[in-house]
């Protein structure tokens, strides 16, 4: 059983009781933020990446990790961030703010590269990841709104001709797209990815997503 906090809206000054949600460390722990009692929660305003994340040590095996800012929504329309014991000071400093690592999760089969590969497109601000509609001719296809990814979690390098194909279906889509890979590319993939400005990525196996080409770090930076 997690803590709760009493909490009262700055807005409407209706009382609420709010428990931290429980988020799944890689060792399979489960780990919530500690909350501050000794703050007074505040009104969420103009949002920021570096702000929607807290850094909480996981009680069972010490690592740290980035978790989502703990926040609750007022039925009078507020949304209160809920202050976290310990809470990254840059990012409430207003300067010096770096971006936070991404969650991950281990990769030891293919449905945890899929897994792996949708929380980076959530980072990128794709919230509505699914199965693409169409399967493309080798690996797993995920898309959201304007945005069509190739997943192949096998042990052989992508082609030139699959990195071909996500294009060309991304281009039929008016989609952008982006390629995981976990054996990495052969060395015509990765010319051809970069004449299309199709971005690379490797999933490691801690299930990190990384940029393989000049597009990808291109991406990668603009999702700070």
């Amino acid at each position: 059983m997690f803590e709760s906090l009493p909490v009262r809206c700055p807005a409407c000054r209706r009382a609420h009781r709010y428990t931290a949600p429980a988020y799944p460390c890689a060792c399979g722990a489960p780990v919530a933020a500690p909350l501050d009692p000794d703050r007074v929660p505040d009104a969420a305003g103009h949002r920021s990446w570096s702000e929607e994340w807290v850094t909480v040590r996981c009680g069972s095996c010490g690592t740290r990790g980035e978790w989502p800012q703990p926040e609750l929504g007022c039925p009078c329309g507020t949304v209160l961030r809920i202050p976290v014991v310990g809470e990254r000071a840059d990012a409430r400093a207003g300067g010096g703010t770096r971006r936070p690592a991404v969650p991950t999760v281990p990769v030891r089969s293919a449905r945890d590269a899929v897994t792996a590969a949708v929380l980076y497109l959530r980072r990128l601000g794709h919230d509505d990841i699914r199965r693409a509609d169409q399967r493309p001719t080798s690996g797993i296809g995920l898309a959201g709104r304007g945005v069509l990814a190739q997943l192949d979690p096998s042990a052989r390098p992508a082609t030139s001709r699959d990195v071909e194909c996500l294009w060309l279906t991304a281009m039929t889509e008016s989609a952008t797209c982006l390629y995981f890979s976990l054996a990495g590319y052969t060395a015509e993939a990765r010319a051809r990815a970069d004449t299309l400005d199709v971005p690379l990525f490797v999933l490691d196996p801690s299930g990190a997503a990384c940029p393989e080409n000049a597009p990808a770090l291109t991406l990668d930076a603009d999702a700070s």
